[in-house]
């Protein structure tokens, strides 16, 4: 009786072990808002936010109910915006947009505490690699009459001055239903300086904020 009993209660403990130890794997995707700020020793100036997406894969591994570990891969365009105009005289105008795009391929690493079953918030790291790095600009100029003055274009790679590696710490919190289907955001603050040969103190960093929808599969 003795050993039914043990054998019995090592079953129960072992159940229990591998219900908390739980892996699943899922999709996600959703919404990115990320910022340029250029720092260097005359100040500092953040960009116009550039409104773009993300998409990717999540494993998720629960340590116990309450802790887990979970990692990404997500593609997502980051960058910023500029917009600049300046009026040279009450009749004359000169105005310049600059879109930077930083196409990034991100490993975000967490860790997670699950306030209740389905509630969840991380703390962790993102790991940014660069595959990519354009600027799109176009500026005008003339005289505040219509169809009067110039306007000059163009896309041009930058990927030579910037660098590969862009590490965000990031916080974020992540509701799930019972189904597998999740909604999570997060804020990633950029680290990393990202102009290459930076000289007289400059450094540029990308910030983003991230919010969507993803599924995970397994589970209960």
């Amino acid at each position: 009786m003795k050993k039914l009993l043990l054998v019995a209660s090592l079953a129960m403990f072992g159940s229990i072990a591998v219900k908390a130890q739980e892996t699943r794997f899922g999709v996600k995707a959703g919404y990115s808002m990320s910022t340029l700020k250029a720092k260097s020793n005359e100040g500092s100036e953040s960009s116009d936010p550039l409104h773009t997406f993300y998409v990717g894969g999540v494993v998720e591994h629960k340590i116990s109910d309450k802790f887990g570990l979970q990692g990404e891969v997500l593609y997502s365009p980051l960058g910023g915006k500029i917009d600049e105009a300046v009026e040279v005289d009450q009749n004359t105008f000169v105005a310049a947009q600059a879109k930077i795009n930083f196409g990034t391929v991100l490993v975000p690493i967490s860790a997670k505490y699950f306030a209740t079953e389905n509630l969840s918030f991380s703390a962790g790291a993102s790991f940014g690699i660069i595959i990519s790095a354009k600027t799109k600009y176009e500026v005008n100029a003339g005289i505040n009459l219509p169809g009067v003055g110039i306007s000059i274009g163009d896309e041009v790679d930058i990927k030579d001055q910037t660098n590969t590696l862009n590490i965000a710490p990031f916080i974020g919190a992540e509701y799930m239903l019972e189904n597998g289907l999740f909604f999570d955001a997060r804020y990633n603050m950029g680290v990393s300086n990202l102009a290459k040969d930076a000289a007289n103190g400059e450094k540029l960093t990308n910030s983003f904020l991230q919010v969507g929808v993803g599924f995970k599969f397994g589970g209960n």
